[in-house]
């Protein structure tokens, strides 16, 4: 047992094996300290150090990222639809270019091979 006023020293193994045993979800720091016979508070501390960032900025960050990324599904789902409604306007009823393209492809104004109108002189 530890007296009073000493301390036990852990080697960088070990830490780093009590952080990839906390970092599975299916474990609690509680249970892996307790397992571990270490306190949760230090398992705590190293895994902020080995991240970098303490938990609560963490937290925040991933929170961030959630909304960040709930906003760009919205965009890409409002920009496939805008994508698809300019497919169907492009299309007439016949499953046929719009008449402007056909226009101009008959008329030999329109580059099949770079997509730009060539004006003719």
């Amino acid at each position: 047992m530890n007296q009073m006023g000493t301390r036990r020293k852990y080697t960088d193994e070990f830490k780093a094996e009590a952080i990839r045993l906390a970092s599975q979800q299916d474990s609690s720091i509680q249970g892996i300290a307790d397992d571990l016979g270490i306190n949760s508070g230090m398992l705590r501390r190293w895994i902020k150090t080995a991240n970098g960032v303490p938990s609560t900025q963490k937290n925040m960050a991933d929170a961030e990222l959630n909304k960040e990324l709930v906003r760009l599904r919205r965009e890409n789902a409002k920009l496939k639809t805008e994508r698809d409604i300019i497919k169907k306007a492009l299309v007439d009823s016949n499953g046929q270019s719009n008449s402007f393209t056909k226009i101009l492809i008959c008329m030999g104004t329109f580059d099949e091979t770079s997509k730009t109108n060539i004006y003719s002189r």
